[in-house]
């Protein structure tokens, strides 16, 4: 598939109704990571995903996050040496089997966070863009007949896990994105009651 990308001073179209897109962000459901299975994206299908993320709000045009995509060789690897970090983690057992979801999935694109700090654009602006961009892709793998799921776990956040990952020094891990074809369709969770939410002033 390739792209239809505007490029730099393009007219763009302005938005129009599809019922298409909001049947589908009404049925959007992630899944398991652990049901993911192959068949999973190719390279260059995973290229288009990202393309397409990176087209999500950026103030300041600042780019602040960056893709890794982690090899099923590569998350193997870091699998093995997170296990016995997952010893010194609160609930070991816990810890251990949730390395399950970073080793399993066909493929694996980590987002991370790298915010430029001391700009007018503050860091909290700047991480919700990455998060903009994690979210994006998953509509992008959606769009494109992938399932997905967006986690974190415990060694997104532990120091000595994020050296494996090589995470900067202000950088940290938005999410792994992993995707994947759905071994079953998932099945829907509770939701929260809009109108709960909602203040109008």
């Amino acid at each position: 598939m390739t792209l239809d990308l505007p490029v730099l001073g393009d007219a763009l179209p302005t938005p129009t109704r599809s019922d298409e897109a909001i049947r589908r962000l009404a049925r959007r459901r992630s899944c398991p990571a652990q049901a993911l299975s192959a068949p999973g994206p190719d390279d260059g299908a995973v290229t288009d995903m990202i393309a397409l993320a990176a087209r999500s709000p950026d103030h300041g045009k600042l780019a602040p996050w960056r893709f890794v995509v982690l090899s099923a060789e590569a998350r193997a690897a870091i699998g093995r040496n997170l296990k016995p970090q997952a010893e010194a983690q609160p609930k070991p057992d816990k810890a251990r089997a949730v390395l399950a979801k970073l080793v399993n999935p066909p493929v694996t694109v980590m987002v991370v966070s790298t915010p430029t700090p001391d700009h007018k654009v503050p860091v909290w602006e700047q991480e919700l863009s990455a998060g903009a961009v994690c979210m994006n892709l998953i509509h992008a793998a959606d769009a494109m007949g992938w399932a997905a799921n967006w986690i974190t776990d415990w060694y997104s956040y532990a120091p000595e896990a994020l050296a494996l990952f090589d995470i900067g020094d202000g950088e940290r891990i938005a999410g792994f994105i992993h995707l994947g074809t759905a071994a079953e369709p998932p099945l829907e969770r509770a939701r929260p009651d809009p109108a709960s939410l909602i203040r109008r002033l």
